[in-house]
Parts: structure tokens; C-alpha cells; sequence
């Protein structure tokens, strides 16, 4: 494993960028470009890329500004969890590829997307110190796109949560009410995108982690279909394919031409996505169709009801839908919601379990509990100990959701539900505490699984997960493209996302709702009370 060295510390430090600076000199050029917080915050990545191509300005004066917004506010989001400035520079100053992005600044989530010589370490003790050695290909296809990579961004650990609140990092804050959560598992990727501190930021999805962070933080957040991005080279499927990687952005070009320049075969996966009748970009330009739209506000997970606020955002997501010409009724996909909650925790709980196993061979010896964290642990215990039998049974029963679901889909072009089950919540709503928590320490120590079958020892926090978030979970199950859109802020300031989604393969038509959905309503207007522009935003 290589050592890595000068590039990264803990916490992240921005100690090389003179204070009050806006950018940089230009390399080389003897001058500077003058460049102001609003110009940058007009601009999405296309668009700083085009100042780029046209030379109003140079990648590196680029990477200064970000690195500059990031100085100004992450030390109260903790947002961006390793810098990585030195290599950055280095990038910024030489020559970069002819991509899209070309000179845009970029943060990567510090989870599964290995990045070479940079700690990846899934905000778990576990893996601390963890060095890749080699680029993931959604890596080298980031880079040649032309992003500058300088820093990776805050997650749960294992990105097991749908808060972003890890021991190892500590929570990261959203940027619309400090004390929330951004979300997760891509929270960090969020609130720095939120925030201002870039236009677009990596992070993944394998319950819900790019859509439900976009629906906390006001950010467009699309899952491609499944295998429509890589997840090579070390491994052939992410999560038994529930798992996918994309971008956090403000508009829906942002993460059409991103996909654009990841998306495509991978010379060893499995399986591959079908192929898109031409480019996702290029789809925005077609002419809008009518489509046949279900909605739903009722849970696919939880038993209970959705928050007035969430069901709200729905129901004015489906007025706006009907006007833009859209036929819309009431419906939802039928399938049996206990069995699919069970599979989906039972499924869950063995990556994580497996995770734990893996790490053996980093550590040199087996995980134990002092390792990981309290909830991963108990998870890890109920993963090792559900026998064969259970768990292919289950996977039988996601499998006739997944039949179910298609089955749905072929009667309807889109379904429109809430991202979410509520909104944005304070840090801590999620996890264990007081005599709930001391039990589950109590069961974890004594290794006894089965303890965790008793009323109110593990279910008490599974619930509270699956109200958050009872929505997203099941296009993962299924692979379909799935986006959240910010349509609704609630009374107390608070976005509210709502979720799209298509049919399997159908990527690029999503990408044409979305986009005529934001051309109808412009959701880049508002601006985060945190915010890393000069002056602050609309709230």
C-alpha cells in the first residue's frame, strides 16, 4: 500500500491561499482575472467551463476560488472532510484533457470511488489510513472530463444513514439551518454544493444517497439506471447493483452532460446498461412529449403517512405537471411493502456484514466492535448471522417487487412521490439514544444476534430510517433512473424535494421532464443562508 503524503490532513486545511483573496494570479500569465463571487455563483459547471474555453479564465484562478469559498465556509459545515489541495494545484497548472469541464472545480465523496494516493476511508475507523493505489474508471472518466479534483467530501459511515453524522469526521451541517442534516450518505457532497463551494459534486446512491441529500439541501439529484455509470475496476457490482455513482448539481444540464461523460461499458463488468439513443445533454433540446404520470404519496416502506409538507411539494409538483400539458392521476406500483422492507434491511445488513470480513485483510486481524460504529456493528451481527435459506428467500421476494414495479411502469411513463418522508431533520432524530442505545451496546458486546430479534431493539431505529426515507429505496431495488428535483420550501426555510422517476433504461427522457420542469419553474434562485458567496442569499 503507498504512502501518501502532503496532500491531505485532518481536519481539512485551505492555509495555502492568501485571506481575502478572490483568485489567483494566472500561472505564467503575469496578470489577474478579475472574476466576481456573483459571476461565479451565475454560472453552473458548463458555464465556468465555457469561461475557461474562452479564456476569461484559467483553471487554477478557478481552483482558488473554490478553495477560497471552502476556507470561508467549512469550518461551519465540516462539508469537505479531505483537502487535497497540493495535487489540485498541481492538476490546475498543467495541462488538463478537453472535456467538458474542463478547469471546473470538483469534490469526490470518501466512499467507494477510490481516487490514487488519496485516503479512502468510508468515515469508518475502520478503514483509516486506507490508500488506493489505483484509480476507480468512474475516477480516470472524471478526470478526463477535465475536473479538478481538491477535496473529498463528508458521508455516514459505510454510508449506512441517511444523516450525515459520522463519529470519525463528525456531522456535517446543512447549509439552509445549521444543526440539520444534509442528509445522506452524499451530505457533504451536498451542502458544498449548496453552500457554493462548487457547481457539481461526486457522491453515490445505494438506498437513496444522492436524491435524499438533494431533496434536504435544494439540489437537483439524478440515480442513473443501473450499470449506466462504472464501478471498476476492483469490483464488478456495487451493493448486488442497487448501488450507483453520479453528481449532486444546481441545474439539470449539470448532471445530464456529466453523465454524458462518465456513462458507457465497462470492459469488465457484468452486465451493462442499454445503450442511449444518443447524448443526455443532447436530449434536452428535443421537444417535450406527453407523458402519462402516476403519482403517490403513500410509503413503499413504512407504514406511516408522509409529512403534510412532502405531500404538499407532490401535489403542486402534479398541478405544475398538468399544466405543462402532462396527463397525471392518482397510482401506485402494488406489491407486498413487508416483504420488501425485510429484504431490503436483510440485504443491507449483508454488505455490511461483508464489509466487516473484507476488512480483515486491511487490518491484519478481524474488525471488532471498537472499529466501527454502534448501529454498523449491530448490523454487521444481523448479516452474519441470517442463514442462507432467509436470505435467498428474500432476494426471491425483491425480485417480485422488481417484476411488480415493471409491471406498473408499463402502464406509466413517470411516477411523482415525494423524495423524502419529511423534512430535513436536527442532527440526532435518527440514532439510538439513552436505554435504547445502552441495550443495543449491551447485545453488541455479547455478540448475541439473536437478542436483536426482541421488540425495540433494532426495529425501534430501522423505523425511524424508513419514515425518513421510504420513497427512494425501491428504485434502487428495481435499477430505474430516478431524480429529485427542488420544487417546494417549506415555511421555515427548509427545501423539499420530489422524486421522478422512469423506466428502466429511460434516462434521458427523466432528463427531459426535469429539464422542462426547471425551465417552468427556475430552482437555482435561491441561495442557502450559509453561503460562500460576499454577501448572503435569499432564505
Amino acid at each position: 500500500m503507498p504512502r501518501f503524503v502532503g496532500c491531505w490532513r485532518w481536519p481539512p486545511t485551505y492555509s495555502n491561499l492568501a485571506a481575502g483573496s478572490s483568485f489567483s494570479a494566472r500561472p505564467g500569465s503575469g496578470r489577474y482575472t478579475r472574476v466576481s463571487f456573483k459571476e461565479y455563483d451565475d454560472h453552473d459547471a458548463l458555464g465556468l467551463a465555457a469561461l475557461v474555453k474562452k479564456g476569461e479564465v484559467s483553471p487554477a484562478e478557478l481552483l482558488e476560488e473554490a478553495i477560497t469559498r471552502a476556507e470561508r465556509v467549512n469550518p461551519r459545515l465540516n462539508a469537505i472532510v479531505i483537502g487535497m489541495n497540493v495535487l489540485a494545484r498541481e492538476r490546475a497548472r498543467g495541462e488538463l484533457p478537453e472535456g467538458p469541464f474542463r478547469g471546473v472545480p470538483f469534490l469526490m465523496k470518501d466512499m467507494g470511488t477510490a481516487y490514487a494516493g488519496v485516503p479512502l476511508q468510508a468515515a469508518s475507523r475502520l478503514y483509516r489510513g486506507n490508500v488506493p493505489s489505483r484509480h476507480a474508471e468512474l475516477t480516470e472518466r472524471f478526470l478526463r472530463a477535465g475536473l479538478v479534483v481538491f477535496g473529498k467530501t463528508n458521508s455516514p459511515e459505510f454510508g449506512i444513514l441517511p444523516t450525515t453524522e459520522p463519529e470519525l469526521y463528525g456531522p456535517t451541517h446543512n447549509p439552509w439551518r445549521l444543526g440539520y442534516s444534509p442528509g445522506g450518505s452524499s451530505g457533504g457532497a451536498a451542502a458544498s454544493v449548496a453552500a457554493g463551494i462548487v457547481p457539481m459534486a461526486h457522491g453515490g446512491d445505494g438506498g437513496g444517497s444522492l436524491r435524499i441529500p438533494a431533496s434536504c439541501c435544494g439540489l437537483f439529484g439524478f440515480k442513473p439506471t443501473r450499470a449506466r455509470n462504472p464501478v471498476g475496476p476492483d469490483v464488478s457490482e456495487t451493493f448486488f447493483g442497487f448501488a450507483a455513482e453520479h453528481v449532486l448539481t444546481r441545474t439539470v444540464r449539470d448532471s445530464a452532460a456529466a453523465l454524458d461523460a462518465t456513462a458507457g461499458p465497462e470492459s469488465t463488468a457484468m452486465y451493462h446498461a442499454p445503450a442511449p439513443y444518443g447524448g443526455f445533454l443532447e436530449a434536452l433540446g428535443a421537444p417535450p412529449e406527453k407523458l402519462k404520470i402516476a403519482f403517490t404519496v403513500e410509503p413503499f416502506l413504512s407504514g406511516g403517512e408522509a409529512h403534510p409538507d412532502n405531500r404538499r411539494a407532490v401535489e403542486e409538483a402534479a398541478k405544475l405537471l398538468e399544466d405543462l400539458g402532462h396527463h397525471v392521476e392518482p397510482a401506485r406500483p402494488a406489491f407486498e411493502a413487508r416483504d420488501f422492507a425485510k429484504g431490503f434491511f436483510l440485504h443491507f445488513s449483508a454488505v455490511v456484514a461483508s464489509e466487516l470480513r473484507a476488512a480483515e485483510s486491511f487490518l491484519g486481524r478481524p474488525a471488532r466492535r471498537e472499529d466501527v460504529e454502534l448501529v454498523t456493528w449491530l448490523l454487521g451481527l444481523v448479516g452474519r448471522s441470517t442463514d442462507a435459506g432467509t436470505f435467498v428467500y428474500y432476494r426471491r421476494k425483491l425480485f417480485e417487487v422488481q417484476r411488480a414495479v415493471a409491471g406498473f411502469f408499463q402502464d406509466y411513463d413517470v411516477l411523482l412521490t415525494p423524495t423524502i418522508g419529511r423534512p430535513p431533520v436536527p442532527h440526532g432524530t435518527l440514532v439510538a439514544k439513552g436505554l435504547e442505545e445502552g441495550v443495543q451496546e449491551l447485545v453488541a458486546r455479547l455478540d448475541r444476534p439473536e437478542l436483536l430479534r426482541l421488540p425495540g431493539l433494532l426495529d425501534k431505529a430501522v423505523d425511524r430510517a424508513y419514515a425518513f426515507s421510504p420513497y427512494t429505496p425501491l428504485f434502487n431495488v428495481t435499477g430505474q433512473p430516478s431524480a429529485s428535483v427542488p420544487l417546494h420550501w417549506n415555511r421555515d426555510g427548509l427545501p423539499i424535494g420530489t422524486m421522478l422517476t422512469a423506466r428502466f433504461g429511460e434516462d434521458a427522457r427523466l432528463f427531459r421532464l426535469c429539464a422542462q420542469i426547471e425551465e417552468a419553474r427556475s430552482f437555482r434562485a435561491r441561495r442557502a443562508p450559509v453561503h460562500a458567496s460576499a454577501s448572503p442569499g435569499l432564505s
